[in-house]
């Protein structure tokens, strides 16, 4: 782990990444990012707009490069966007230059959190459940491989959740001292 003083959140839309990112940047003393509202501030444009322009895949080209700017500071927490992990390039850069957290939450949970969203172009559709389902059989797998660790955050507030993830951070961090 060569960046241990940078955390990057993963997981689906709804995991909590953006609201648990700043709780947990304020905890650990770091600078904040959310990777679709850097996205969002370069461009001028919304995500939907993005999608509706370009397409998914000129958006995971932009989000790919935006990670890669992001990844590259210091002492940040950093909320990627759901589909980051999708492209083996950007899981690299993840693992590279910080420590992974992936914010799992069941269906239930993610449905309940996304019910009123109308910024998520991946979920305007009629069937948000079918959708969401068919996001999460593709991607869990990934995002378990991509991460140093995985934390529950369903039923949960989210300052729980950035203490949890902040003890298990110092106890991963010890015993990488202690290794070497």
């Amino acid at each position: 782990m060569s960046r241990p003083d940078n955390l990057f959140l993963i997981g689906p839309m709804g995991a909590g990444k953006s609201t648990i990112g700043r709780h947990l940047a304020e905890l650990l003393n770091k600078d904040f990012r959310d990777s679709d509202s850097e996205i969002e501030k370069r461009t001028g444009a919304g995500i939907p707009l993005i999608f509706e322009i370009e397409g998914e895949t000129g958006f995971r080209a932009r989000e790919s490069s935006i990670l890669d700017d992001l990844t590259r500071l210091s002492n940040t927490v950093l909320a990627t966007g759901g589909g980051a992990v999708l492209s083996e390039d950007n899981r690299k850069i993840l693992r590279e230059r910080g420590v992974v957290v992936y914010l799992h939450a069941p269906l239930e949970t993610l449905l309940q959190r996304t019910r009123r969203d109308r910024h998520r172009p991946l979920l305007q559709t009629t069937d948000r459940r079918r959708t969401l389902e068919d996001i999460l059989k593709a991607r869990e797998p990934v995002y378990r491989q991509a991460a140093d660790m995985v934390i529950e955050t369903s039923h949960r507030s989210p300052v729980s959740v950035a203490r949890e993830i902040a003890r298990k951070l110092e106890s991963l961090l010890k015993n990488e001292n202690l290794a070497s």
